[in-house]
């Protein structure tokens, strides 16, 4: 287990809740205490920078080596190997020296019912046992002449992987964690870079004063070696300007080009228009449709001339060449233009990723407020060069925030967006026609501009497209030439965690740094960004399009390429018949859910009609990306519709603007194939019956949902030189490492939850579980207990028992209250009970009470409204003076409340700070239907993997047990002994623990999303808010530990200050509706008096 840091003092919050486990960081080494912070930071901030800090630091403790050097373990008589890793003194970058591996077999078991060979996966695999002898494995090449080893005929040991340090930090909103993430790293970056330089120095000092030279020798060559160092940044600067003269060459070469090229472009318009045409629309010649939609030549050896591995595959052979040429080439191991001497190497980066654009543009602001140290130390005292440095930077987006061709942009969805483009740029489309703002000989000079433009700028996503706008240059394409020169890199989640988008971006995370901000959904943006589906509908239009197409061109397609289309035709046609079948099945079943919805428990029966079972869906989904298949189709079908399209018909125009917006659908079919090729244990298929769309009868859905995100991550964790997860709301921890580093060494993973940085006095935390303080529990309905299970929350006492709550906080709390339900359907539930007239609740029903006192707005999960006007007529009303009337005419309202649902549109990312969000009530526990398809497999597959990992992590039997997440957590003796419950003494067997670790991530999932609704309160020092939870498990023990730790030191706080201010006399803890109004009364009066304070102090 990791040992704990010892915890400075903290002076902001008494108790400051601060808990810390990690590896203690180098005596010898400690980290800095200036982290070149804009403001002077509070020591909550210089804790988390300090940890950081030191997680960075112990990616480079190990010495530095130029040849394999063997550590050797043993762990339950398995021998493991550390690799080494090599680091390049002039650029700092980490240059991992493993020995290749070979590839390994093909994985067994997979969901792909053929049973045919599966390509080499994503996730590492130990390859073949290297023969017996000395490591044949080439570091850098060096000055030094060759050494000589002799070494006895022992097998190496296997290899060990490579694990990341891994940091998980949780710092509530408005304590400064986007700086403090900022500061860290990039002064560790920046020291790093100096600290190179230090050490070279260090080395020829050590060298020459062990080989005897003089003093003044040693003073000589160390000052003329510091000099050098010096100068190499500058020669740098050299190169880069020899390069930028070079370039400026080419520039002028593309003007000359160009216009001679739009000359030919003129005279090739001429003699085309002269051509047969063979009918209205676009007007294409028989000859230009084949031209045009015709595939090419395609073989199982060479595909149709293109690299698989290629991600710029699609674009034209002149644009690739002239992207390689400015630095944005292909990325997967293809040839790079210009000299290799002209080549900068790149030094280690930070690659910064979160949930939304918003958040990463509020990134961006914060990281142009501090100023850090050059990279490179002055050459003496008298050295006039910059002591400071700018940071570069460069955001990374999709094309839809970056497209500036308007024809393209238009479309507006992604994936529509995306495949324009690609069809704009494939080989054969004629150069006219392309997109003319896709870097080319004639534009050269713009994409430098841009490039330079960027990286001297600190731009956010706006400014990108606008510089490329002026520069009239594509910004998706031309940003990857600033990549290598970049210090920070910005991305959203999906261009991170595919690694298909990180190979197409020419990204590299080898010894690199991976930042993640709002980590707390991480796993479910892993899962989502493997997500698959298709629809019956998509199968009826992929076979009529497929149909099309082969009757047009099947005299002209060469065998190979009929062959595939044939078997792509049997792969739509048997899942057509599925989906087929179970519709009917529903239609003659009696409703019940099985019929419409479940998993698919046998994918043999997906494809078993037509032989559709042996053919290679490896090979095909090849065929299907390398010939540029499903763009040739598209783009065939949508030129047939224009042939054929009635402009008078206002239905038929709406249908194909519609159609044109959807992703090609043989692209939705290869990514459903290419996830029945995943292993069968990492992924479910499920089906479900959905609404049609219009024009159809019934329709039905197959999806692949991703149960674990352990190997689709470990290309992250086992790559990167340090990945670090960040959020204001990370509680519970346990899930992060079990499901995404359950391989990594404790000993390489920190925790850190930091408190908050308001005064105690400024919250008040709440459970409330009845109206008094000593309710009746049972299950009688009518007993006063606020048990909002699904089994029990319709109960129309309990709803109109969460009414007099509701009444009773409207009239303690001013300005703004914001209130979150487990669900839309439960909301709309609520609020319809609270509309009927009751007797026990009086004359007037709840709802008109509770408009007297405030303005009351709904959250709505309709597309059609919009979350931002609802914002803004909430926020009018709370700052409106005077105050609005209410509905009744009669009296003002104090302020307005705010509805929604926890998981929904405003319980992330929103805003709700000082009078905003002066309460958050949440009601309930958000729990998921255990029962449905999807939540059943997830727990059956955490209870085998649990299974699996426990009994080979123990073959000799069952060890003392840890004890149950929901109990307390025990606390160590002073001799570091852990006081054990009954589990310790009597372990349980491992079908229990394992059904209770399905269960502690089942509540898990639950609390995260409770826990993000909670932080939309409270976002900066100097907010005071009160947060009250609904509900009688908020009151169990267990499920209290799951919160944040600043939430938690406040319930503690708020129980204190009841029994001793308040005068609440009881001996447990203080209960109940009545304490909970008088606690807030006192709250809000007490800050109301000091804001009047500070009033009339600044009047005076």
């Amino acid at each position: 287990m990791a040992s704990t840091l010892p915890i400075p003092a903290i002076n902001v919050i008494q108790p400051s809740f601060i808990e810390r486990d990690s590896q203690s960081s180098n005596p010898d080494k400690p980290p800095p205490r200036d982290f070149n912070h804009p403001y002077t930071p509070y020591p909550i901030q210089t804790t988390f920078m300090q940890t950081l800090y030191s997680v960075l630091d112990r990616t480079v403790e190990e010495p530095p080596t130029r040849t394999t050097t063997t550590n050797t373990t043993t762990n339950n008589n398995t021998t493991t190997t550390a690799p080494s890793t090599t680091f390049s003194s002039s650029a700092a970058t980490l240059v991992p020296s493993n020995p290749s591996k070979s590839p390994s077999p093909p994985p067994k078991h997979l969901l792909n019912p053929t049973g045919t060979t599966a390509p080499t996966r994503h996730v590492p695999s130990p390859g073949p046992s290297p023969s017996p002898g000395p490591s044949t494995e080439a570091g850098p090449s060096t000055a030094q002449p060759p050494t000589t080893t002799t070494t006895t005929s022992v097998p190496r040991p296997k290899p060990k992987k490579h694990h990341a340090q891994i940091a998980l930090f949780e710092s509530p909103t408005g304590t400064g964690k986007s700086l403090s993430l900022i500061c860290a790293t990039l002064t560790w970056l920046r020291n790093h870079k100096r600290s190179q330089f230090e050490s070279e120095i260090d080395k020829i000092k050590q060298q020459m004063e062990e080989s005897g030279e003089p003093e003044w020798m040693v003073e000589s060559a160390l000052r003329r070696k510091r000099e050098e160092l010096a100068a190499r940044y500058e020669e740098m600067e050299r190169m880069v300007e020899r390069i930028r003269e070079r370039e400026r060459e080419l520039e002028k070469e593309g003007e000359e080009g160009g216009s001679r090229k739009r000359r030919r472009v003129d005279r090739r318009e001429d003699r085309k228009s002269k051509g047969k045409r063979v009918s209205g629309g676009r007007g294409l010649t028989a000859m230009e449709e084949d031209k045009e939609f015709l595939m090419d030549d395609w073989d199982d050896e060479g595909g149709a001339g293109l690299d698989e591995n290629d991600p710029m595959g699609q674009l034209s052979k002149e644009t690739r060449e002239l992207l390689e040429k400015v630095g944005m080439g292909t990325a997967a191991g293809g040839k790079k233009g210009g000299d290799e001497e002209m080549v900068v190497e790149e030094g280690i980066k930070i690659f910064y990723t979160s949930r939304t654009h918003s958040q990463l543009t509020q990134f961006i602001q914060e990281l142009r407020r501090p100023q850090f140290p050059a990279s490179v130390p002055p050459r003496d005292d008298q050295d006039e060069r910059p002591t400071k440095e700018i940071v570069k930077e460069i955001p990374l987006s999709s094309r839809q925030k970056l497209c500036i061709n308007p024809s393209v942009r238009r479309l507006g969805t992604l994936a529509a967006i995306n495949e324009r483009c690609q069809t704009l740029q494939q080989p054969k489309t004629p150069k006219e026609k392309r997109c003319p703002y896709v870097p080319n000989a004639s534009n050269l000079k713009a994409t430098h501009q841009f490039r330079d433009t960027a990286l001297a700028t600190l731009p956010d996503i706006e400014d990108l497209y606008q510089i490329g706008k002026e520069q009239h240059i594509c910004p998706y394409y031309a940003s990857r030439s600033a990549i290598p020169g970049a210090e920070v890199i910005t991305l959203p989640y999906p261009l991170l965690l595919q690694k298909s988008a990180r190979e197409a971006l020419g990204i590299k995370l080898e010894g690199n740094i991976v930042i993640i901000d709002e980590a707390h959904n991480i796993m479910d943006a892993v899962s989502n960004v493997h997500a698959a589906e298709i629809k019956y509908t998509d199968l009826k239009r992929a076979k009529l399009s497929l149909h099309t197409y082969i009757q047009r061109f099947q005299l002209k397609l060469k065998a190979e390429n009929l062959v595939m289309i044939a078997q792509l035709q049997r792969i739509v046609e048997a899942l057509g018949i599925f989906l087929k079948s179970r519709l009917d099945q529903a239609a003659m079943g009696l409703g019940l859910p099985r019929d419409n919805e479940g998993i698919v428990e046998d994918t043999k029966v997906l494809l078993k009609t037509g032989g559709a079972d042996q053919i290679n869906l490896y090979k095909l989904i090849r065929y299907v990306q390398e010939s540029k298949l499903a763009f040739k189709i598209e783009a065939y079908m949508s030129y047939c519709d224009d042939e054929s399209r009635d402009t008078d018909d206002e239905e038929a125009e709406k249908e194909i603007k519609k159609r044109e917006g959807r992703p090609p659908v043989l692209h939705t079919l290869c990514s459903f194939l290419l996830a029945l090729t995943n292993l069968s244990s990492e992924g479910r298929i499920f089906f479900e019956k959905i609404p049609p769309p219009k024009g159809e009868n019934q329709d039905m859905k197959l999806s692949y949902m991703l149960l674990s995100p352990t190997h689709a991550f470990s290309s992250i964790a086992e790559s990167a030189r340090a990945v670090i997860l960040a959020g204001g709301t990370m509680s519970p921890f346990e899930d992060y490492k079990a499901h995404l580093f359950p391989d990594v060494p404790a000993e390489k993973i920190t925790t850190l939850s930091c408190g908050h940085v308001i005064p105690k006095e400024n919250l008040v935390v709440w459970t409330l579980g009845s109206i008094s303080p000593n309710p009746r529990i049972n299950t009688g309905i009518g007993d006063d207990c606020f048990d909002f299970t699904f089994a029990k929350r319709s109960n129309t006492s309990l709803i109109n028992r969460l009414g007099l709550v509701f009444l009773n906080m409207v009239s303690a709390v001013p300005d703004g209250i914001v209130a979150f339900f487990p669900s839309y359907n439960y909301l709309e539930e609520v609020i319809r009970v609270w509309k009927q007239h009751h007797q026990a609740m009086g004359p007037r029903t709840v709802w008109e009470r509770l408009e007297e006192k405030k303005a009351i707005f709904m959250d709505s999960n309709k597309p059609n409204e919009s979350t931002d006007q609802t914002l803004q007529k909430y926020s009018e009303v709370i700052h409106a003076d005077p105050r609005p009337l209410s509905p009744s005419g009669t009296t003002r309202v104090r302020g307005a409340m705010l509805l929604s649902v926890i998981g929904g549109k405003m319980s992330e990312g929103i805003n709700f700070s000082d009078r905003l969000g002066r309460c958050v009530i949440v009601v309930g526990l958000p729990y998921p239907n255990a029962h449905s398809p999807e939540w059943q497999a997830r727990k059956q597959y955490i209870e085998s993997n649990f299974t699996a990992r426990y009994t080979a992590a123990h073959p000799s039997g069952p060890p003392i047990i840890p004890p149950p997440s929901n109990a307390r957590v025990p606390r160590a003796t002073s001799s570091g002994a852990i006081i054990r419950n009954m589990d310790l003494v009597n372990p349980p067997p491992i079908e229990k623990l394992a059904t209770r670790a399905s269960n502690v991530f089942y509540e898990n999932a639950t609390m995260r999303a409770v826990n993000q609704s909670i932080g939309r309160a409270i976002r900066h020092r100097n907010d005071y808010a009160a947060i009250v939870l609904v509900d009688c498990r908020y009151e169990r023990e267990h499920v209290r530990a799951k919160l944040p730790g600043w939430i938690r030191e406040g319930w503690e706080v708020t129980q204190r200050m009841t029994k001793e201010v308040d005068g609440w006399k009881h001996q447990g803890d203080a209960k109940g509706l009545s304490a909970l109004v008088g606690r807030c009364n006192r709250f809000f009066r007490g800050k109301k008096r000091e804001e009047e304070a500070r009033g009339r102090g600044r009047g005076g």
